[in-house]
């Protein structure tokens, strides 16, 4: 079947047309694209969005990163946790071990303090010259009110250190000489300080006038050098 355009230039007016409306479209474009501040924007959009996607990668890197290391941060810390509580609970044990030692020591210095004390004092006793009694002087505190700022700083520091021990010794002597001998002999003694003469006056003891004394003293601690030391041995059957 043959078909024949009796409209002359139909097809090539339409071609044209399309082609016409084609052209004119993409000169618009260029039209627009040649304007200097539409250009301008879209390199300023392109700019941006480029570097808010490097951004974006950059720190999407370090937020994982950050992760990585909080992590193993985590696992040193709950490692280190474990040595930390178990160091401390050894220098809680530490330090009751040292304080017990030190109760120890403190007793055992103090041992043989009376003995020491009574054998200086019967080495020094001079002829004539006799003991009545010996005894400790208790040192008094000073009072202080319930509530007072005083008793609450005390409570507040470290506990004082024991007093050195002070003992009291009331004799008897004939002759006034003997007794500052005994003085005399008494403070040349490692364990012995701070001999005072409290009392003095004349008694009647069985008829006969004699001097009554009362000394103080202080007991000293003695360097190492001065204590003896010597093996006990006993025989076993």
């Amino acid at each position: 079947m043959i078909e024949i355009n009796l409209l002359p230039g139909g097809g090539k007016k339409g071609k044209a047309k399309s082609g016409m409306s084609l052209g004119s479209a993409f000169s618009g474009i260029g039209q627009r694209v040649k304007n200097p501040y539409l250009v301008t924007a879209v390199s300023s959009l392109a700019i941006a969005l480029l570097s808010v996607g490097g951004l974006h990668f950059t720190q999407q890197a370090e937020a994982t990163e950050l992760s990585v290391r909080e992590e193993s941060a985590l696992r040193d810390s709950a490692r280190y946790g474990a040595v930390l509580k178990e160091r401390r609970k050894l220098e809680a044990r530490r330090d009751s071990v040292t304080r017990q030692l030190e109760i120890i020591k403190s007793i055992d210095n103090d041992r043989f303090v009376w003995p020491h004390v009574m054998d200086e004092v019967s080495r020094a006793l001079p002829p004539y010259t006799w003991l009545k009694s010996m005894s400790t002087i208790v040192p008094q505190a000073a009072p202080s009110q319930p509530g007072s700022p005083d008793e609450k700083a005390a409570k507040e520091q470290d506990p004082m250190p024991a007093p050195p021990l002070r003992f009291k010794i009331v004799g008897h002597t004939v002759d006034i000489q003997a007794l500052t001998r005994f003085m005399k002999l008494l403070e040349t003694s490692p364990f012995v300080q701070k001999v005072l003469l409290s009392k003095s006056e004349l008694v009647v003891n069985e008829g006969k006038e004699i001097t009554e004394f009362t000394l103080e003293a202080e007991y000293e601690r003695p360097t190492a050098d001065a204590i003896v030391t010597a093996p006990v041995s006993l025989s076993v059957r």
